[in-house]
């Protein structure tokens, strides 16, 4: 059970910085697993376990590396009409779930989704594009998928 919030800042393309933070359980040695998916965060994904000592400065647990991969993967997406029961981007949702996926929503826009160890990023990525979808690799990331074809 989560127990602590570790914090990532993220550098966008501007230079801009993105504070997120996410829910993690402590496990000793500044060591956590993660406990939700991240929405600004790149190379980390539910479950996964950290470095993320103490930083005085921030008055909590930074993040600092990723310690072991648990095989989960997150990809992100901007969906449009915002997510209501029963339309076009919550049927998305339950097919997402049905390819044995599961999701975060930080609003009804803007969503993580946690593809597990079993489940083919391929198809989820074929889903993805078949549906026309914006959306991104946040873990792996495309640039760490596709080293030879930048964006």
């Amino acid at each position: 059970m989560a127990d602590s919030k570790v914090l990532f800042r993220v550098v966008v393309e501007d230079g801009d910085v993105h504070v997120e933070t996410l829910w993690a359980t402590a496990l000793g040695e500044d060591r956590y697993r993660l406990d939700n998916l991240p929405f600004y965060a790149y190379g980390v994904s539910w479950d996964d376990i950290v470095l993320a000592p103490f930083d005085a400065t921030e008055d909590m647990a930074t993040f600092q590396h990723v310690v072991t991969k648990t095989g989960n993967r997150t990809v992100r997406l901007l969906l449009d009409p915002p997510v209501s029961p029963g339309n076009a981007s919550d049927d998305i949702l339950q097919q997402l779930v049905a390819l044995g996926c599961d999701y975060e929503g930080s609003n009804r826009v803007r969503i993580a989704v946690n593809i597990p160890a079993d489940v083919s990023l391929d198809s989820i990525r074929q889903y993805l594009i078949a549906r026309e979808l914006v959306w991104e690799h946040a873990d792996p990331t495309y640039e760490t998928l596709f080293p030879d074809n930048p964006c």
